[in-house]
């Protein structure tokens, strides 16, 4: 077996041709557009039709015979005002009241951004990525591992805002050296002084979402009906597995919902802990909660904007510790898009790390949950970038590396033309056998635009990489993130609105803030 030489690009023979090509070539850099992303592959099945309509006919059988615990009176007195059957805190829904909220909630919504450029389509189909969310550590290689703070909150939103493929915000790093009862002041304040793109709130309390709600309204100048209108901020809530919904999340469910902004209800199952220990029965739990959450938003107000999810992965029998980009973890995701797209709504699902590093074990569970993702036609992706240790710790080396995985993501959406001019039949023809196209037309026309430019991987050979200082991919990261946050700017408007904010935020801080919800 013989193998080809592959000439060199700078041969005497060629390199005049090469260097008038080079003149002539077009001298604009490579821009690829990642801000709205569309699946680019069909979704794909892990069960029969007949499969999917059992889990959902079964759910449905769950909260009509087992029931939900639901702690909020309030939420109880919808429930029950609609028909439910309730006893003390637990509440029966019939298939009928289901399946008419379903049939009232929404199928596609915008978010609304401060930049309107940013500005999301909520639908199935569409692809949103966020970054890893609900950290209460982070954690870098130059200042080791820490509680979150403030000053790590505003460093990963400003590394958030730098890149389009991360399409909305989140609470990625949980700022602990401020009181909850104050936290939301700052953590709004700093959404909107870095960032341009889609808002978010934590449920931590009817008075935290108010004045979430009336801050974020009057940061954007926006009267009550157009406030009232559009979508401008979301929240996730997560159901207690198996079966309870504690007082905040059902109370968020109510107070977005009549505010007509988006729920995104999350039910946390964990096959073989807080979830049968099937990919089925987990699922089918999953789904079940989800219903409940949805069936309350739409009884505070027909209409309002829910996006069904789950976060429905396996755990580490030997020790009970949650596992993600596992195989049974995918099997769930592509399950959970099956169920969505089931009852019509959109979804949201995650990715995720259990590793405690930015290592090869970090890389190959957020690349393999980032797949299942995109196979099961996710509508938000969570935890894409930066998430690690299961969620405990926000890694700005990994959140670098995991950004590069995304951005190849984003590139498969764009396809390729196979027109006769991309096919290059006259390139083919004028390259001789053996020989190489680093010189022709079709090359030269071409090769600044042609390919993904990487951002922190490093594809020199072994000597040129040994002479540069054999950096691996994480010591690479560090440089980049760094700068990104040294060489961070306001958006435009950012600095107006923040002034906007100011004496609200001051009187809520003079009256000691508003208290979370037990």
């Amino acid at each position: 077996m013989t193998t080809a030489t592959i000439p060199s690009p700078t041969d005497d023979a060629t390199s005049r041709r090469r260097r008038r090509s080079r003149e002539a070539a077009p001298k604009t850099a490579r821009q690829p557009d990642y801000r709205q992303l569309r699946h680019p592959f069909p979704a794909q099945t892990m069960f029969s039709e007949d499969e999917v309509a059992g889990m959902h006919d079964t759910a449905l059988r769950v909260l009509e015979e087992l029931g939900i615990k639901v702690l909020l009176p309030e939420a109880r007195e919808l429930y029950a005002t609609a028909g439910a059957r309730v006893e003390e805190d637990m509440v029966f829904l019939g298939r009928d009241i289901v399946t008419a909220a379903i049939a009232s909630a929404p199928k596609a919504w915008t978010l609304r951004a401060p930049n309107p450029l940013r500005d999301q389509r909520y639908e199935q189909g569409a692809m949103i990525f966020m970054a890893g969310v609900g950290c209460p550590n982070a954690s870098d290689r130059e200042r080791g591992r820490r509680p979150g703070s403030m000053a790590d909150f505003v460093e990963t939103l400003k590394l958030c805002q730098n890149f389009d493929v991360i399409h909305t915000l989140g609470p990625t790093v949980e700022p602990q050296d401020i009181p909850v009862a104050l936290r939301h002041y700052g953590t709004i304040e700093a959404q909107l002084a870095h960032c341009d793109k889609p808002l978010f709130l934590y449920s931590r309390g009817p008075g935290q979402v108010a004045e979430g709600f009336e801050m974020i309204q009057t940061a954007l100048n926006l009267s009550d009906d157009d406030f009232a209108r559009d979508v401008w901020v979301s929240t996730v809530i997560n159901t207690n597995s198996p079966r309870l919904l504690d007082n905040p999340m059902a109370k968020g469910l109510i107070d977005f919902a009549r505010a007509g902004q988006m729920c995104i209800v999350t039910p946390f199952c964990l096959a073989g802990a807080m979830a049968p220990i099937t990919p089925a029965g987990a699922l089918t739990l999953q789904h079940a909660e989800a219903l409940a959450a949805i069936t309350l938003t739409q009884l505070a107000k027909a209409g309002s904007p829910v996006s069904y999810g789950g976060f429905s992965s396996n755990v580490y029998m030997k020790s009970g510790a949650p596992a993600y980009g596992t195989p049974e973890h995918l099997k769930m995701q592509i399950g959970g898009g099956q169920l969505a797209r089931h009852i019509g709504l959109p979804w949201r699902t995650a990715s995720g790390a259990a590793s405690n590093a930015p290592d090869m074990q970090a890389a190959q569970e957020s690349t393999m949950g980032l797949w299942g993702a995109s196979l099961a036609h996710g509508t938000l992706i969570v935890h894409t970038a930066g998430w690690q240790e299961g969620g405990l710790t926000f890694g700005y080396e990994k959140f670098i590396n995991d950004i590069e995985v995304l951005q190849g993501m984003a590139e498969l959406t764009q396809r390729p033309s196979g027109s006769a001019a991309e096919i290059g039949f006259d390139a083919i023809a004028e390259v001789p056998p053996g020989g190489h196209f680093f010189a022709t037309q079709h090359t030269m026309e071409r090769y600044q635009t042609a390919f993904y430019d990487p951002l922190v991987a490093d594809l020199n050979n072994f000597g040129s990489w040994t002479e540069s200082g054999a950096l691996t991919s994480a010591e690479r990261a560090t440089g980049l993130w760094q700068q990104i946050v040294r060489d961070a700017r306001q958006p435009e408007g950012a600095e107006e609105r923040v002034a906007r904010l100011q004496p609200l935020i001051e009187a809520g801080r003079a009256r000691g803030g508003a208290p979370i919800m037990d």
